[in-house]
């Protein structure tokens, strides 16, 4: 599959074809393989965090509820590149925010972001 093709563009491979060794198992995969839409959503979510900028941003709201201002100010950033970081990550569902007057805080949308830094974090330690 190309960088730019839909999943629902991919199309199987001729050339795999041959009989599975384990049948029973390929079937039990294949029955709970999820569809290509959700995958193609999930993969576009981990793409998101293939930029170390948005992962700085992410582990800066890891520690506490920030505005756009002081989040520059932590990582040494212009306000208008963590507000585009944060409109990826809003986006994404990663980040949400509150208005408190003309300011705007930024935090984690919810545990299951906080999950998956602990959890890649710990990985990458490994």
């Amino acid at each position: 599959m190309t960088p730019h093709e839909h999943p629902a563009e991919h199309k199987a491979n001729p050339a795999v074809e041959s009989a599975p060794l384990h049948p029973d198992a390929v079937e039990n995969v294949r029955a709970n393989l999820p569809d290509d839409e959700f995958l193609y959503d999930l993969a576009e979510l981990f793409k998101v965090f293939g930029d170390s900028t948005r992962i700085k941003v992410l582990f800066a709201l890891f520690e506490s509820e920030l505005c756009v201002g002081d989040i520059a100010q932590v990582l040494g950033l212009s306000q208008s590149a963590v507000s585009h970081q944060l409109r990826i990550l809003k986006q994404s569902k990663l980040v949400k925010f509150r208005r408190e007057g003309k300011a705007a805080y930024y935090s984690l949308d919810d545990d299951h972001v906080r999950s998956m830094l602990s959890m890649g974090a710990e990985h990458v330690e490994e």
